[in-house]
């Protein structure tokens, strides 16, 4: 079989017709030069956003199980839609939801983990088409209802996949060239970065980066799989994140990246006895309900 390659491509880069179309010249000129594509694409432009908004119109607080089933449609509407493009270019191509892709789950509603990736289907579709184009953000739990990752799942469902096909690299393309020093729409002067560790591309998107989503840099640093975020809109080289003796560059910065998170919450406890085991229970509720506590203040 010949190399596979795995891109993703998100929202804004399938945010209409036109911008789908110029995903699938880009996938078909990479079918063009003798390989193989699976294809992992979000929801298009404010789709995810807009399906919130109708299921709060609803009710206030959604059923999350309810919420995974309507959420997964918007991914599910970008894969039919780039399949149907490429074959318009003549490009042989099928379209997967997460788990006809083999995506197995752990029954968390909106913030599901993935425990294992089954390749199976997308091999055998590779032995009669060029491209599989898999629905991102999504998976099914062991019972086989629908679950959802999260927000930025997509970037999590591709380095998965590459992993599982034991792809080298995976392409995440996104509104911008790569990786800056900042956000480069905030800050003007931000330089590229051609090549990052794992270890500093996690800390950048745990504090607040949004080029890329943590659990994908965790889980491409967990397999190997070397992330290349590059620009939708050009073929011009991106930033590599890998491991540490392939991205360390000689350098006299102290510092790689600034991150900006606006979507911090502080809560202050007060009145808390002072005995073995609260700080315990407190944390150990946290962590049942997947609630990560970035700093932590006693006084």
């Amino acid at each position: 079989m010949a190399e596979i390659v795995v891109q993703k491509y998100g929202g804004t880069s399938v945010g209409d017709l036109e911008r789908i179309r110029k995903v699938a010249a880009r996938v078909a000129r990479t079918v063009a030069e003798g390989r193989k594509v699976a294809v992992t694409v979000s929801a298009m432009g404010r789709t995810t956003d807009a399906l919130v908004s109708i299921a709060r119109e609803v009710g206030a607080r959604p059923d999350r199980r309810e919420l995974d089933m309507l959420l997964a449609t918007g991914e599910q509407q970008s894969v039919a839609l780039l399949a149907l493009t490429l074959h318009t270019l003549g490009v042989k191509a099928r379209s997967f939801t997460g788990p006809q892709a083999g995506f197995l789950t752990d029954s968390r509603s909106g913030d599901a983990r993935i425990l294992e990736v089954d390749p199976k289907a997308l091999l055998e579709a590779f032995e009669t088409a060029d491209v599989a184009v898999v629905a991102g953000f999504q998976g099914a739990d062991e019972g086989g209802m629908i679950t959802t990752l999260g927000r930025g799942g997509s970037d999590t469902t591709a380095v998965a996949v590459a992993a599982a096909l034991g792809a080298r690299e995976c392409e995440i393309y996104t509104d911008t060239d790569g990786v800056y020093t900042t956000d480069p729409h905030l800050v003007p002067t931000a330089t590229k970065l051609a090549r990052l560790d794992y270890d500093e591309m996690l800390e950048l998107a745990s504090l607040g980066a949004k080029v890329l989503h943590p659990r994908s840099v965790w889980y491409a640093r967990r397999y190997g799989v070397r992330i290349h975020v590059r620009s939708s809109f050009s073929y011009s080289p991106g930033t590599l994140v890998t491991k540490l003796e392939e991205a360390r560059v000689k350098t006299d910065k102290p510092v790689t990246g600034v991150a900006l998170d606006r979507n911090h919450a502080r809560i202050d406890l007060t009145g808390l006895p002072d005995e073995p085991g609260v700080a315990a229970r407190i944390f150990g509720a946290l962590g049942e309900a997947g609630v990560n506590a970035d700093t932590i203040i006693q006084g």
